[in-house]
C-alpha cells in the first residue's frame, strides 16, 4: 500500500459513494487509459477473468466457436470460452519467452479451418510472469487470416514490447488488479478497449445490459461486472506508486539473475530481445539438472520434479512460499478433450520451472536467503 489509498476510501465513504461506478471508478479508468496511452479506452471490472469474459462477449463468441488459448497459462485465460459454449483451442509455448509460438499458432489455425469450415473467433495469447510474446508475429498471422486478438496482460501490468504498453495491440487487453498483481484494487480488473463506442458496448454488458429507460428492460444478457467506487480507491491510490512497484520488481529480478548467472544448475528467465521489457511481476527460474532433463512422454500425468520439489520444501522450512510454474492447460483434466497443438515446451517448463518471491514487500535479505537456499539445494 502507498498510504494514499484511505484519502480515495474516505472521499468515497465521505460523498457516499459506495456503489459501483461514481467519481473513483471513473478517474481510475482515466489514470489507466493515460497510464497505457495509444488513444485506448479503459473499463474498470470486477476481475480480469470478467474482462476476457466480457472481450468474448463483445466479439460475438458463443456455442460451437472456437478460440484459440494459450496453454501454458492459468486457468481463467479460457475459462470464459466455456461459460460461452465456445471451445478452446491450445496452442504451446516457444521456450524463448515461455508464450504462444507464432509458428504452432498459424499451424493451429490452417488445422482448425480445415477440420471444422471455419476460423477461430478469437486468439488469446498471454505474457507469463510479466514477459511479452513476440506479438509482432502473432499479430501479422492474426491480421493476415483476419482473427481479433485478447491480449492477457493480466500479469504483464507495465510491461513494455518496442516502447509500447502490452494489452495495447489486439482488439482487447486484459488487466488484472488481483491482490497478488503488480497493483491491487482488493480484487478487480480492466479491459483496454479499441475505441469510445467499444468501451460504451462494454459498460452496457457489464452493467446487466440494461437499457436506457426509466424502467428494468432487458434485451440480451448482461452480468454484473462493474467495479465499485470504493476499489477504484484502492487502484487510484497504488497507481500513485506504480513506477515504485515496476522498479522492485525488476530490480528483484536483476539481482537472481546475477546471483546465478554463475551457476549451470540454474537458469534464470529474462529478456530474449533487448525490445523486450517485462514488469517481473514473478522472477522465475528453471533447473537444469539431469533430473529436470527427463524427457517428457506425451500423455504422462507429469508433476515437478524432483529438484523443484526438493528446492521448495527447503525453502518451506525457512517459511519463504515458492510455486512451480502453471501446469498447462491441455494437462488439466478439465480440458482433456479440447484440440491442442503442442510439442512438450510446456509441459518442460512445469516439470523443472519455480516461482520466486518478488513482491513489493520482500527486501535485498529476502532475496538473498533465497539465492543461498537454492544455490544449496544445487550444490548438495
Amino acid at each position: 500500500m502507498s498510504g494514499n489509498e484511505m484519502k480515495y476510501i474516505k472521499e468515497a465513504f465521505d460523498t457516499n459513494w459506495v456503489v459501483p461506478l461514481g467519481p473513483n471508478v471513473d478517474a481510475f479508468e482515466a489514470e489507466l487509459e493515460k497510464f497505457v496511452g495509444e488513444g485506448k479506452k479503459v473499463v474498470a471490472l470486477a476481475s480480469g477473468t470478467a474482462a476476457v469474459h466480457l472481450a468474448m462477449v463483445a466479439l460475438g463468441i458463443g456455442k460451437g466457436d472456437e478460440v484459440i488459448c494459450q496453454s501454458f497459462t492459468f486457468a481463467a485465460s479460457c475459462n470464459p470460452a466455456l461459460y460461452l459454449g465456445a471451445t478452446p483451442v491450445f496452442v504451446g509455448s516457444e521456450d524463448k519467452t515461455w508464450n504462444i509460438d507464432p509458428n504452432k499458432l498459424e499451424d493451429a489455425i490452417k488445422h482448425r479451418m480445415k477440420a471444422t469450415g471455419r476460423k477461430p473467433k478469437a486468439i488469446v495469447p498471454v505474457y507469463m510472469y510479466g514477459m511479452p510474446a513476440y506479438i509482432d508475429d502473432l499479430m501479422e498471422i492474426a491480421n493476415r487470416y483476419d482473427i481479433p486478438v485478447i491480449e492477457d496482460s493480466a500479469e504483464a501490468f507495465g510491461s513494455l514490447y518496442k516502447g509500447r504498453m502490452t494489452g495495447t495491440f489486439g482488439r482487447f487487453g486484459i488487466m488484472s488488479f488481483n491482490g497478488n498483481k503488480m497493483i491491487t484494487t482488493s480484487g478487480g480488473g480492466a479491459l483496454i478497449c479499441p475505441d469510445e463506442a467499444t468501451k460504451k458496448k462494454v459498460m452496457f454488458y457489464a452493467t446487466q445490459a440494461r437499457e436506457p429507460m426509466p424502467y428494468y428492460l432487458h434485451k440480451e444478457v448482461g452480468f454484473n461486472y462493474r467495479m465499485s467506487n470504493v476499489c477504484a480507491g484502492i487502484g487510484r491510490g497504488q497507481m500513485t506508486i506504480i513506477e515504485d512497484h515496476l522498479s522492485h520488481h525488476r530490480r528483484i529480478a536483476k539481482m537472481y539473475a546475477e546471483a546465478f548467472s554463475g551457476i549451470e544448475a540454474i537458469k534464470m528467465h529474462t529478456e530474449p530481445e533487448s525490445f523486450m521489457r517485462p514488469n517481473y511481476w514473478l522472477s522465475t527460474i528453471t533447473f537444469e539438472t539431469a533430473d529436470s532433463q527427463r524427457p517428457y512422454s506425451p500423455g504422462e500425468d507429469i508433476e515437478p520434479c524432483g529438484i523443484v520439489k526438493k528446492a521448495m520444501d527447503a525453502l518451506a522450512a525457512q517459511g519463504i512460499e515458492s510455486r512451480p510454474l502453471w501446469r498447462p492447460m491441455h494437462t488439466q483434466p478439465l480440458y482433456k478433450d479440447a484440440p491442442a497443438y503442442v510439442d512438450g515446451t510446456c509441459e518442460r517448463l512445469f516439470r523443472k520451472g519455480l516461482c520466486l518471491p518478488s513482491g513489493p514487500c520482500v527486501t535485498d535479505n529476502d532475496v538473498e536467503r533465497v539465492i543461498s537456499i537454492l544455490k544449496d539445494c544445487v550444490e548438495k
